[in-house]
């Protein structure tokens, strides 16, 4: 029998059987980081959704021209239309603050999106939401929107402004 032998034949199914698995591992993991970049492109266009909703934006210009730190009394003595964008904006942003502490949105996303927003409205209303946290005796209201505003303002030192830092790369 001049046919090649056994042994040599169980060598080529090993390294067949090995580079099986190398493959199955690669594609394993190409498709891992395509589900996450797609996952990523969910959560952005879903923060994206959040401002083209009536009702964000129409309390965000409510709320513009306020001064910081508004009072909790100072804001119901303006009518219940200011207290209803205050807590629009407010469980708008814990949403999305709570999203990008558990790591389903990115940082840097949300701060690309909207961070001088995020920044101006905790701003604004810091002293409003520890009234009414006070009043309502739930210190955890609003946290994951102060923890956002907070980090939004620290960038906003840091980073220039998009129209700055990007002129003339416009693509």
């Amino acid at each position: 029998m001049t046919g090649i032998p056994l042994s040599t034949w169980a060598v080529i199914a090993e390294i067949i059987g090995a580079s099986s698995i190398l493959t199955g591992l690669i594609v394993g993991l190409f498709q891992i980081r395509q589900f996450r970049i797609q996952q990523r492109d969910a959560v952005a266009i879903n923060l994206a959704q959040t401002f083209y909703s009536p009702d964000l934006p129409r309390a965000i210009g409510l709320l513009q021209p306020l001064p910081d730190g508004i009072s909790l009394n100072e804001l119901r003595a303006r009518g219940p239309e200011y207290e209803h964008a205050t807590i629009t904006v407010c469980t708008s942003f814990e949403t999305i603050g709570l999203l990008v502490h558990q790591g389903i949105a990115p940082m840097q996303l949300l701060l690309d999106l909207a961070g001088g927003i995020v920044s101006t409205m905790s701003r604004k209303l810091e002293q409003w939401q520890e009234d009414f946290r006070e009043e309502q005796q739930q210190p955890s209201w609003g946290e994951w929107f102060e923890l956002l505003g907070n980090e939004a303002a620290q960038h906003k030192h840091v980073d220039s402004p998009a129209h700055i830092r990007y002129a003339g790369s416009a693509s």
